[in-house]
């Protein structure tokens, strides 16, 4: 016998949520947690892994696009949006195809978009590409990485991108410098570093994406490559093929 689908439910409204939560009388689907917030939902998704995100798009502190950004690319949910009419993400949306759903939430409407959601379950092609296609242009729609998800011990932390001084790359996985501590996700530097502002995050090597204001010093290095050393104590060493751009990013030839 096939197990249901879990399915969250994310709005600020508790009332528009009822509308959602008409997903737990269709065959197949169970609605396994509601969230009023952008925040608390993305801790529950990341450790919770529902298979399906009904996440509604405006709600304060962190909006429905701020946690799609943030959500890691590995195992990520079928994310479905709920919208009251907001052009910016209607346009966003329909120039991915990407599923939506506008409120008062029509039942016949949830429910194709559930039967959209099953279907691509049930081929098990992994994290939904029009998602992801969206994910990565919300940084040129002015959405971008706050907030990422990492694990500490038994716990999904939220931490804030101003905490963090330099990204890693390790395999399939990125390790997060974080205040004296390290932080491993599943992801690449290239998703983080395209969901991330580029005023305040720099590329210096294939492999490390550091934070901007925490840059200490800079010192050239013998063989055209340049040390810069953070606030926190990282010594770490430029690629040379980065050199021209470091340079012009922080201004080091006026």
């Amino acid at each position: 016998m096939t197990s249901s689908r879990r399915v969250m439910i994310v709005d600020d409204e508790p009332l528009a949520r009822p509308g959602c939560a008409g997903c737990s009388r269709e065959s197949g689907f169970e609605v396994t947690g509601e969230h009023g917030d952008g925040r608390s939902a993305l801790a529950a998704a990341v450790a919770e892994r529902p298979d399906i995100l009904l996440i509604d798009v405006q709600m304060p502190e962190m909006t429905g696009l701020e946690v799609a950004v943030a959500l890691p690319r590995e195992d990520a949910p079928v994310v479905i949006f709920v919208t009251a009419h907001d052009d910016f993400a209607l346009r966003a949306f329909e120039a991915h195809a990407v599923d939506y759903l506008l409120k008062p939430v029509d039942p016949d409407r949830l429910r194709d978009a559930l039967a959209r959601a099953r279907r691509w379950l049930g081929e098990g092609c992994g994290p939904d590409p029009r998602v992801a296609s969206l994910v990565q242009d919300l940084p040129a729609r002015g959405v971008q990485l706050e907030r990422l998800p990492v694990r500490d011990g038994a716990k999904i932390r939220l931490m804030r991108v101003d905490e963090i001084e330099y990204l890693e790359a390790d395999a399939n996985y990125v390790k997060i410098h974080a205040a004296g501590r390290t932080f491993v996700v599943r992801d690449t530097l290239a998703g983080l570093e395209a969901r991330l502002d580029a005023r305040r995050f720099l590329r210096i090597h294939r492999s490390l994406l550091v934070r901007i204001d925490a840059i200490e010093e800079i010192e050239p290095g013998l063989q055209g490559d340049l040390l810069l050393v953070l606030r926190g104590g990282a010594r770490l060493i430029s690629g040379r093929s980065y050199r021209k751009k470091i340079r012009e990013t922080l201004a080091l030839d006026r």
